[in-house]
């Protein structure tokens, strides 16, 4: 039969090593096992210090017994000690040195290193209020309790490694700009990210159990193979093997969302599908570069042609050997070629101006600048160039001069004026202006058919024309995405201001 203390040490082990099954928080397991140490080698106090990395110093991961005082002069002298400059005994002989000095020799300790996988991660030290020494028992013991901590720090130190991993991981995911969901291998959704709720409209809980068929639904047939159809041909055949689909997703917003889905899978070790990471891009930028980029050669290839085609008309006619032409028929040929002339130079010239501010290379010469004058000269020169208009100016006196490049801004009210013409076939056109403390507002309004309402929210989209406007008028669909643009650059905004039945009206503003 074995004697008591030995019945006790194999309580205390079988207690320590219950421990470690139970708990897998390190700081609760290894005051535990502390507290055990203590109690089974009599003592009155203790400590266990922990380096976490071979090049940190020492710490205090528990202690029990010991005054805060003393724990408050300790800390900051190991933390200061470096794993690759001090070893275990001379961190027991600091700390003998430590506890008598503190204790005027009332104190005395031992203590062990703790050892995992061939490193030193620690040392547990107990200290007694007896001048005994602590006999071989006791370091066997101490021993004992020693590998005991040194395993539940390297599992606790895993644990903490892969629960790190995993909140890294989740970070990852949710932080991405692309929708991502996580699928079982029965297409069951696993969990999805926060852009994947931003674009579908439902939250991780509301879609996660459901099936993939039943969330990635498609408004009509897509660009490529379905998962479905994809694994009825055998996908994955190999973990490389990534599907790509390209469609409009349906979902309960009112319009169904431009996507790019990516399938990739994730295969164990014996070859069989654990997951499938499905990847969501919302590809309405791309869509709409394409849309945008197929109008502009509509439009180019339309617009320029046709003045091109009128100024080599006119020229060859004019060059004809066989025909003497009137002098008014000259005269009116040649003004026709220099309009049109003048047409391809705006349209060029607008056309890089689009270019500029794609690239944001669209720079300001700001001077001192009448509004009131600026605009009463435009009216005056379209008001040559219309006889079924009116151009009425409405400037309140004095009207403030305001900081800003006269060329741009003569642009933007050039551009609203010739629209205002050739959108309304007479009446009255009216440019005022309205001074206010921190800016100033002009207005042009004209008594035309005014703006479709279906045509307001894009009408300062580049190369964007009402069905109307192509049938009936020229241009490129770049005047007012100009306009927009060259008030923000001033600081101001530009906006429509509706008036049902009484013709358009277009505001901007600017800074005083």
């Amino acid at each position: 039969m074995l004697p008591d203390f030995r019945v006790r040490q194999r309580d205390y082990l079988l207690e320590i090593a219950r421990a470690l099954t139970q708990e897998l928080d390190q700081k609760k397991l290894l005051a535990r096992i502390l507290r055990i140490a203590i109690e089974m080698l009599a003592g009155q106090a203790g400590l266990i210090a922990l380096r976490d990395q071979p090049a940190d110093g020492w710490r205090v991961a528990t202690a029990h017994g010991i005054p805060p005082a003393f724990l408050r002069y300790l800390e900051p002298l190991l933390a200061e000690e470096q794993a690759a400059e001090l070893d275990v005994e001379e961190l027991n002989r600091m700390l003998k040195e430590l506890t008598y000095t503190a204790s005027m020799g009332l104190l005395n300790g031992t203590g062990l290193p703790l050892n995992a996988h061939g490193r030193v991660i620690g040392v547990i030290f107990i200290f007694r209020s007896y001048p005994d020494l602590f006999s071989s028992n006791d370091q066997q013991l101490l021993q004992s309790f020693a590998d005991q901590a040194a395993i539940a720090v390297y599992n606790a130190q895993l644990y903490g490694q892969v629960s790190y991993e995993k909140q890294r991981l989740d970070a990852l995911i949710d932080s991405a700009a692309d929708g991502i969901l996580i699928l079982h291998p029965d297409h069951s959704i696993e969990r999805v990210n926060d852009s994947f709720e931003r674009m579908f409209g439902q939250t991780d809980e509301e879609v996660r159990g459901h099936k993939h068929e039943e969330i990635i639904r498609w408004e009509r047939r897509p660009q490529g193979m379905t998962l479905e159809e994809a694994e009825t041909d055998g996908w994955p055949l190999t973990p490389n093997a990534h599907l790509y689909v390209e469609g409009d997703l349906a979902r309960n917003f009112p319009s169904p969302l431009p996507v790019g889905i990516t399938y990739a899978p994730l295969l164990a070790a014996d070859g069989k599908l654990r997951n499938i990471i499905v990847t969501v891009r919302d590809i309405t930028h791309f869509r709409t570069a394409e849309e945008i980029k197929a109008t502009f050669i509509s439009i180019v290839s339309h617009e320029l042609k046709t003045p091109v085609a009128l100024i080599k008309g006119y020229a060859s006619t004019l060059r004809r050997d066989d025909a003497r032409w009137d002098k008014n028929i000259v005269q009116d040929s040649l003004a026709v070629i220099e309009d049109e002339a003048d047409r391809l130079t705006r349209m060029i010239e607008d056309l890089l101006d689009a270019s500029r501010l794609q690239a944001g290379g669209l720079t300001l010469k700001r001077t001192d600048v009448s509004l009131a004058s600026l605009t009463r000269r435009l009216a005056e020169r379209f008001q040559t160039q219309s006889k079924s208009h009116t151009l009425a100016v409405d400037f309140p006196e004095p009207f403030p001069v305001i900081l800003a490049d006269e060329t741009r801004i003569e642009q933007v009210l050039s551009n609203l004026i010739s629209n205002a013409i050739k959108y309304s076939p007479n009446g009255e056109i009216r440019i005022s202006g309205e001074a206010r403390p921190e800016q100033v507002i002009v207005t042009v309004s004209d008594q035309g058919a005014g703006i479709d309402p279906r045509d307001l929210p894009h009408i300062f989209d580049r190369f964007y024309r009402a069905d109307k406007a192509v049938r009936h008028t020229k241009g490129a669909g770049l005047g007012l995405y100009l306009a927009r643009a060259i008030v923000e650059a001033h600081g101001g905004r530009i906006w429509v201001d509706p008036q049902p039945d009484q013709g358009a009206r277009i505001c901007f503003s600017l800074p005083r």
